[in-house]
Parts: structure tokens; C-alpha cells; sequence
């Protein structure tokens, strides 16, 4: 996604692009390992200094709200937070916490009585156990 393109979705989804919401937007289509709040804001305030912590928090909130951006939770650890533009899933890394994207395919709603009066929006799925590296570690070593 270029420049003009990250102006655009902003104003397509009803957001102001201002210089500080335009770095996050930008260093999140730049950047897909998922990272953290405190990570976008190092990255943001290496390049422009005036950029506050509150302003870069606030900034992916509004991007989250609009649907530009997706939170990751990750139990026990920071939030990550994702710009690819095409539907996906995740794995998280149990022992690292890395979050990887996973192809996406279609989750089956629930049956509308167990939901109530609950309105879906959609349904994703988060993976948990060991990524291919920690997994690689855990197996146990054969004797030569």
C-alpha cells in the first residue's frame, strides 16, 4: 500500500489523516510481525520526535475502531496489532509469543439461539500452542 492509498483508506473510513495517524497507519502496512503499541511508538517517535506516547495509543484505537487495523490480544502479553488488508487467522506462540497469520477460511456462525440478543459481526480464530521454532526445541533428541 502506497502513500496515496493509505491516505485514502483513512478518509474512506471517516478518519482525519494527520501526520501522526499516518505513521502508525504507514509503519503498520510496512512492518506484518504484529507489533506491539510500545513497539509502533518507538518506531513513530524515531522518525518524528514530537509524537507522543497518548497520541500513538490513541491513534491505534481509532485505527482498530475503523477497521483498519486489528488487535491481536495475546494472553499474559502486550496486544500486537495488524494492517494486512486481507482476511486472516492467527496462531500465537505459547512459549515466545509470536503471532503469525494463518490463511483464512470460513468459521461456521453459531447457531443464532446461542447468541441471544447478541449481535455478530464476525468470527475469527486465534491459534495457541508452539510455533515451528519452539516446537523444534521441545522435541526431545534422539541418542547417537
Amino acid at each position: 500500500m502506497d502513500a496515496r492509498a493509505i491516505r485514502q483508506s483513512l478518509e474512506d473510513s471517516g478518519l482525519r489523516c494527520t501526520a501522526q495517524r499516518y505513521a502508525v497507519m504507514a509503519f503498520l502496512v510496512e512492518h506484518a510481525g504484529h507489533p506491539t503499541a510500545a513497539e509502533i511508538f518507538a518506531a513513530v517517535n524515531r522518525v518524528d520526535p514530537r509524537s507522543s506516547r497518548a497520541t500513538t495509543y490513541n491513534n491505534l484505537r481509532d485505527l482498530v475502531r475503523a477497521g483498519l487495523v486489528r488487535e491481536v490480544a495475546v494472553e499474559g502479553r502486550a496486544a500486537r496489532f495488524d494492517a494486512r488488508g486481507i482476511r486472516h487467522h492467527h496462531f500465537v506462540c505459547d512459549r515466545c509469543g509470536n503471532v503469525e497469520d494463518l490463511e483464512w477460511y470460513d468459521v461456521p456462525r453459531p447457531a443464532s439461539h446461542s447468541l441471544g440478543k447478541r449481535v455478530l459481526r464476525e468470527c475469527e480464530l486465534i491459534f495457541r500452542g508452539l510455533c515451528s521454532n519452539c516446537a523444534r526445541r521441545r522435541a526431545p533428541r534422539k541418542a547417537s
